[in-house]
Protein backbone atom coordinates (compact mmCIF):
# COMPACT_ATOMS: atom_id res chain seq x y z
CA UNK A 1 0.00 0.00 0.00
CA UNK A 2 1.41 3.12 -1.24
CA UNK A 3 2.24 6.15 1.91
CA UNK A 4 1.79 3.24 4.33
CA UNK A 5 2.09 4.54 8.09
CA UNK A 6 2.94 1.27 9.55
CA UNK A 7 -0.97 1.14 11.06
CA UNK A 8 -2.65 -0.87 8.49
CA UNK A 9 -6.10 -0.04 10.11
CA UNK A 10 -5.58 3.84 9.64
CA UNK A 11 -3.93 3.12 6.36
CA UNK A 12 -7.59 2.04 4.95
CA UNK A 13 -9.68 4.25 6.56
CA UNK A 14 -7.53 7.02 5.18
CA UNK A 15 -8.10 5.17 1.38
CA UNK A 16 -12.02 5.21 2.41
CA UNK A 17 -11.81 8.88 3.34
CA UNK A 18 -9.39 9.78 0.19
CA UNK A 19 -11.73 7.70 -1.93
CA UNK A 20 -15.07 10.09 -0.62
CA UNK A 21 -12.89 13.97 -1.30
CA UNK A 22 -14.23 13.11 -4.98
CA UNK A 23 -18.04 12.47 -3.86
CA UNK A 24 -20.55 10.12 -2.63
CA UNK A 25 -20.14 6.27 -2.97
CA UNK A 26 -21.64 3.64 -3.32
CA UNK A 27 -20.32 -0.01 -1.35
CA UNK A 28 -19.27 -1.05 -4.61
CA UNK A 29 -18.17 2.38 -5.61
CA UNK A 30 -15.83 2.27 -2.09
CA UNK A 31 -14.35 -1.69 -2.88
CA UNK A 32 -13.83 -0.19 -6.42
CA UNK A 33 -11.85 2.72 -5.55
CA UNK A 34 -9.79 1.73 -3.07
CA UNK A 35 -9.35 -1.91 -3.35
CA UNK A 36 -10.43 -3.02 0.16
CA UNK A 37 -12.31 -6.32 0.21
CA UNK A 38 -16.18 -5.77 0.40
CA UNK A 39 -16.57 -6.56 4.40
CA UNK A 40 -13.56 -4.23 4.87
CA UNK A 41 -14.85 -1.40 2.87
CA UNK A 42 -18.10 -1.68 4.97
CA UNK A 43 -16.58 -2.12 8.23
CA UNK A 44 -14.68 1.16 7.95
CA UNK A 45 -17.04 3.00 6.65
CA UNK A 46 -19.73 1.84 9.32
CA UNK A 47 -16.69 2.56 11.73
CA UNK A 48 -15.98 5.95 10.26
CA UNK A 49 -19.73 7.04 10.10
CA UNK A 50 -19.96 6.32 13.82
CA UNK A 51 -17.24 9.04 14.64
CA UNK A 52 -18.97 11.61 12.47
CA UNK A 53 -16.13 11.37 9.75
CA UNK A 54 -18.35 9.59 6.89
CA UNK A 55 -22.03 10.17 7.18
CA UNK A 56 -24.45 8.77 4.27
CA UNK A 57 -26.69 10.76 1.70
CA UNK A 58 -30.53 10.64 0.86
CA UNK A 59 -29.91 8.00 -1.58
CA UNK A 60 -27.71 6.16 1.75
CA UNK A 61 -24.45 6.15 0.04
CA UNK A 62 -21.41 7.45 2.00
CA UNK A 63 -20.34 11.24 1.98
CA UNK A 64 -17.58 13.01 4.13
CA UNK A 65 -18.86 13.79 7.38
CA UNK A 66 -19.39 16.64 9.84
CA UNK A 67 -16.77 15.92 11.87
CA UNK A 68 -14.46 16.67 8.85
CA UNK A 69 -15.87 19.77 8.71
CA UNK A 70 -15.33 21.29 12.48
CA UNK A 71 -11.80 19.90 12.34
CA UNK A 72 -10.79 21.87 9.64
CA UNK A 73 -12.89 24.78 10.99
CA UNK A 74 -10.87 24.74 13.85
CA UNK A 75 -7.70 24.21 12.20
CA UNK A 76 -8.64 27.10 10.11
CA UNK A 77 -9.34 29.44 13.42
CA UNK A 78 -5.93 28.19 14.95
CA UNK A 79 -4.13 29.18 11.57
CA UNK A 80 -6.40 32.88 11.54
CA UNK A 81 -5.27 33.24 15.37
CA UNK A 82 -2.07 33.03 14.48
CA UNK A 83 -2.18 35.35 11.60
CA UNK A 84 -4.06 38.05 13.37
CA UNK A 85 -1.64 39.26 15.40
CA UNK A 86 1.00 40.88 13.25
CA UNK A 87 -1.64 41.96 10.55
CA UNK A 88 -3.68 43.95 13.56
CA UNK A 89 -1.21 45.57 14.66
CA UNK A 90 0.01 46.49 10.99
CA UNK A 91 -3.45 47.88 10.33
CA UNK A 92 -3.34 49.51 14.31
CA UNK A 93 0.10 51.27 12.53
CA UNK A 94 -1.62 52.14 9.56
CA UNK A 95 -4.55 53.78 10.66
CA UNK A 96 -4.10 55.37 14.17
CA UNK A 97 -6.98 53.17 15.54
CA UNK A 98 -7.54 50.29 17.61
CA UNK A 99 -7.89 47.27 15.32
CA UNK A 100 -10.25 44.19 16.44
CA UNK A 101 -10.60 40.63 14.48
CA UNK A 102 -14.87 39.36 15.48
CA UNK A 103 -16.19 36.13 14.39
CA UNK A 104 -19.73 35.10 15.13
CA UNK A 105 -21.22 33.11 17.43
CA UNK A 106 -25.00 31.94 17.78
CA UNK A 107 -26.81 35.55 17.38
CA UNK A 108 -23.47 37.50 18.90
CA UNK A 109 -20.31 37.96 18.19
CA UNK A 110 -16.80 37.50 20.18
CA UNK A 111 -14.05 39.77 19.53
CA UNK A 112 -10.98 36.95 19.28
CA UNK A 113 -8.23 39.00 18.53
CA UNK A 114 -6.99 42.68 18.70
CA UNK A 115 -4.64 45.72 18.99
CA UNK A 116 -4.93 48.56 20.82
CA UNK A 117 -4.50 52.07 19.83
CA UNK A 118 -1.00 53.00 22.05
CA UNK A 119 -2.13 55.86 23.57
CA UNK A 120 -4.83 58.86 23.36
CA UNK A 121 -8.91 58.16 23.11
CA UNK A 122 -9.39 54.86 21.86
CA UNK A 123 -12.25 52.28 21.73
CA UNK A 124 -11.22 49.32 23.37
CA UNK A 125 -12.79 46.20 23.02
CA UNK A 126 -11.00 43.41 24.57
CA UNK A 127 -10.81 40.07 23.68
CA UNK A 128 -13.71 37.82 24.81
CA UNK A 129 -15.76 40.34 24.72
CA UNK A 130 -19.47 39.32 23.39
CA UNK A 131 -21.00 42.11 21.34
CA UNK A 132 -24.75 42.32 19.98
CA UNK A 133 -24.78 40.93 15.81
CA UNK A 134 -27.63 44.00 15.65
CA UNK A 135 -25.02 46.94 15.21
CA UNK A 136 -21.68 47.75 14.43
CA UNK A 137 -20.02 47.44 11.11
CA UNK A 138 -18.42 43.97 11.73
CA UNK A 139 -21.99 42.68 12.51
CA UNK A 140 -23.30 44.04 9.13
CA UNK A 141 -19.98 42.05 7.88
CA UNK A 142 -20.89 38.99 9.66
CA UNK A 143 -24.47 39.05 8.42
CA UNK A 144 -24.59 40.17 5.19
CA UNK A 145 -23.43 37.30 3.02
CA UNK A 146 -25.37 35.04 5.26
CA UNK A 147 -28.09 32.76 3.50
CA UNK A 148 -31.57 34.48 3.32
CA UNK A 149 -33.55 32.92 5.91
CA UNK A 150 -30.57 33.49 8.46
CA UNK A 151 -30.48 36.95 7.22
CA UNK A 152 -34.05 37.82 7.38
CA UNK A 153 -34.20 36.28 11.14
CA UNK A 154 -31.28 38.38 11.66
CA UNK A 155 -32.05 41.64 10.29
CA UNK A 156 -35.00 42.06 12.82
CA UNK A 157 -34.32 44.22 15.29
CA UNK A 158 -30.71 45.54 13.95
CA UNK A 159 -30.00 49.22 13.69
CA UNK A 160 -28.81 48.37 9.71
CA UNK A 161 -31.68 47.58 7.03
CA UNK A 162 -30.99 44.98 4.10
CA UNK A 163 -30.61 47.76 1.75
CA UNK A 164 -27.50 48.87 3.73
CA UNK A 165 -26.02 44.89 3.48
CA UNK A 166 -26.58 44.82 0.09
CA UNK A 167 -24.43 47.90 -0.44
CA UNK A 168 -21.76 45.93 2.14
CA UNK A 169 -22.13 42.97 -0.16
CA UNK A 170 -21.29 45.22 -3.11
CA UNK A 171 -18.09 47.47 -1.97
CA UNK A 172 -16.90 44.59 0.27
CA UNK A 173 -16.63 46.59 3.19
CA UNK A 174 -19.36 48.37 5.99
CA UNK A 175 -18.89 51.19 8.35
CA UNK A 176 -21.29 52.53 11.26
CA UNK A 177 -21.31 56.07 12.72
CA UNK A 178 -22.71 55.54 16.09
CA UNK A 179 -24.75 52.48 15.46
CA UNK A 180 -23.25 50.00 18.27
CA UNK A 181 -22.06 53.04 21.28
CA UNK A 182 -22.57 56.64 20.64
CA UNK A 183 -19.47 58.97 19.26
CA UNK A 184 -17.96 55.33 18.50
CA UNK A 185 -17.28 54.82 14.17
CA UNK A 186 -15.89 51.62 12.95
CA UNK A 187 -14.71 50.47 9.43
CA UNK A 188 -15.22 46.26 8.47
CA UNK A 189 -13.78 44.06 5.64
CA UNK A 190 -14.66 39.84 5.50
CA UNK A 191 -12.49 37.87 5.76
CA UNK A 192 -12.82 34.56 3.73
CA UNK A 193 -12.33 30.92 4.23
CA UNK A 194 -10.74 28.22 1.92
CA UNK A 195 -14.78 27.75 0.66
CA UNK A 196 -15.11 31.19 0.32
CA UNK A 197 -17.19 31.56 2.78
CA UNK A 198 -16.97 34.48 5.39
CA UNK A 199 -15.47 33.45 8.73
CA UNK A 200 -14.23 36.42 10.49
CA UNK A 201 -15.20 40.31 9.94
CA UNK A 202 -11.53 42.76 10.75
CA UNK A 203 -12.00 45.73 12.21
CA UNK A 204 -11.29 49.51 12.74
CA UNK A 205 -12.99 51.64 15.40
CA UNK A 206 -12.29 54.84 17.18
CA UNK A 207 -14.19 58.16 18.28
CA UNK A 208 -15.92 59.61 15.28
CA UNK A 209 -14.29 63.18 15.77
CA UNK A 210 -10.92 61.22 14.75
CA UNK A 211 -12.83 58.27 12.14
CA UNK A 212 -15.43 61.55 10.72
CA UNK A 213 -18.80 60.54 9.64
CA UNK A 214 -17.19 59.10 6.55
CA UNK A 215 -14.84 56.73 8.28
CA UNK A 216 -14.36 54.34 4.88
CA UNK A 217 -13.01 56.89 2.97
CA UNK A 218 -10.61 56.92 5.70
CA UNK A 219 -9.88 53.31 6.60
CA UNK A 220 -11.80 50.97 3.92
CA UNK A 221 -8.44 50.10 1.91
CA UNK A 222 -6.34 49.44 4.77
CA UNK A 223 -9.18 47.46 5.97
CA UNK A 224 -9.37 45.38 2.95
CA UNK A 225 -5.63 45.01 2.88
CA UNK A 226 -5.97 43.58 6.43
CA UNK A 227 -9.05 41.10 5.13
CA UNK A 228 -7.13 39.89 2.26
CA UNK A 229 -4.39 38.24 4.05
CA UNK A 230 -5.84 37.42 6.59
CA UNK A 231 -8.43 35.50 4.02
CA UNK A 232 -4.88 34.10 2.27
CA UNK A 233 -3.20 32.77 5.58
CA UNK A 234 -6.76 30.43 5.82
CA UNK A 235 -6.41 29.51 2.16
CA UNK A 236 -2.71 28.15 2.69
CA UNK A 237 -1.77 24.94 3.72
CA UNK A 238 -1.31 23.93 7.43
Amino acid sequence: MDNSSGVGVLDKAALVLSALESGPATLAGLVAATGLARPTAHRLAVALEHHRMVARDMQGRFILGPRLAELAAAAGEDRLLATAGPVLTHLRDVTGESAQLYRRQGDMRICVAAAERLSGLRDTVPVGSTLTMKAGSSAQILMAWEEPERLHRGLQGARFTATALSGVRRRGWSQSIGEREPGVASVSAPVRGPSNRVVAAVSVSGPVERLTRHPGRMHAQAIIDAAGRLSEALRRTS
